[in-house]
């Protein structure tokens, strides 16, 4: 489970209203029937326009600076293994958004008129995705770049040939072109991967839009406070702030792995992936202490991904884990491929 908590937008003054943002998110029904459309949808509406979204999140904003954010983007993408655990993709994700979006107003430490937050305290839009492009960003659309660039140089001299604008030998640069073709490291379906390819197999994945401004448009909570939980005097009084994260990844673990009985291995925890970034040995000694059944899946998963699962971490911690890794997946790999476990 990949979950991200972005800001509107980072560094300056932020827009004025989220209509480019929900442009966005619509991108998948463009050209379709309203029967094959994904709606936005919140706690208890299935069918939300766009233009309700717009309107509802824009006027949400009372006394906001122009320094800001509006709203916050969260962003839930299952591994593949999770989604094939569901029956029916779009209305699953509907009912686990609305139960991890209870998770994310528990993680506050806010009380509203005297009280805990609760889910009818924020104001939020989500939307299910089924599809996913490669970035210029992607390992594999960087790693083809060289050969992408080579191929588009020797299809311009082609041009400049057939126009007499230089000489050259056409039907060779043909051939360059397939050999740098095939010389790409990354493919998908037997073509060169380039940015703006769709991706292969089960992409869904959920967006959702809260706003900054709780319902009543009344008091701020932000997920981005660089508190977790903490209190400071305001008016006379004493208030609580902050949004712990931890809590919340690790509570929409929980609430996924209980609605579709998934049975969460070591590797996949937002626990371990947060180990393996502050102590890659602890992570790697962890890993080799598992039964060798869970073992097994977690070398799988781990091969399948191109470990290892989790964001950037510091060179020299990396290059020592990678190390550790190579090594102990040495003894592993008899029990990966002795198991009988399928994945």
């Amino acid at each position: 489970m990949y979950i991200t908590i972005t800001a509107q937008k980072l560094g300056g003054n932020y827009s004025q209203g989220s209509a480019d943002f929900v442009d966005y998110l619509e991108k998948e029904n463009e050209g379709l029937d309203s029967q094959d459309k994904e709606f936005f949808f919140n706690q208890y509406n299935d069918q939300i326009s766009a233009e309700e979204v717009v309107r509802e999140i824009d006027a949400n904003t009372a006394k906001l600076e122009k320094t800001e954010p509006r709203f916050y983007s969260i962003t839930i993408s299952p591994s593949k293994y999770e989604l094939n655990r569901l029956k029916n993709n779009s209305e699953d994700l509907k009912k686990y958004t609305r139960e991890v979006m209870k998770d994310y107003v528990a993680s506050f430490n806010r009380e509203l008129n005297g009280r805990p937050v609760n889910i009818d305290d924020i104001k939020y839009y989500a939307k299910i995705e089924h599809q996913r492009f490669f970035k210029g960003t992607d390992k594999q659309v960087r790693e083809n770049q060289p050969f992408a660039t080579k191929i588009l140089q020797l299809k311009n001299d082609i041009q400049k040939v057939e126009r007499g604008e230089q000489p050259g030998n056409i039907a060779q640069m043909k051939r360059e072109i397939n050999k740098q073709e095939k010389a790409a490291p990354h493919k998908q379906a037997g073509q060169r991967i380039v940015q703006g390819m769709p991706k292969e197999g089960n992409q869904s994945h959920i967006h959702i839009i809260v706003s900054r401004k709780d319902a009543s448009n009344k008091y701020s909570l932000s997920p981005g406070s660089k508190y977790r939980a903490s209190k400071v005097e305001l008016n006379g009084k004493t208030v609580k702030r902050g949004f712990d994260r931890d809590k919340f990844f690790g509570k929409a673990e929980k609430t996924f792995d209980k609605n579709f009985g998934y049975q969460r291995n070591f590797v996949e925890t937002y626990t371990a992936r947060k180990e393996f970034i502050k102590n890659p040995r602890s992570y790697f000694s962890n890993l080799m202490k598992l039964p060798t059944s869970e073992k097994a899946i977690a070398m799988k998963m781990l091969k399948g991904t191109g470990m290892p699962m989790m964001p950037n971490i510091p060179t020299n911690k990396a290059q020592l884990a990678l190390k550790v890794f190579n090594r102990l997946r040495r003894g592993v790999d008899i029990a990966v491929k002795s198991s009988s476990i399928g994945i």
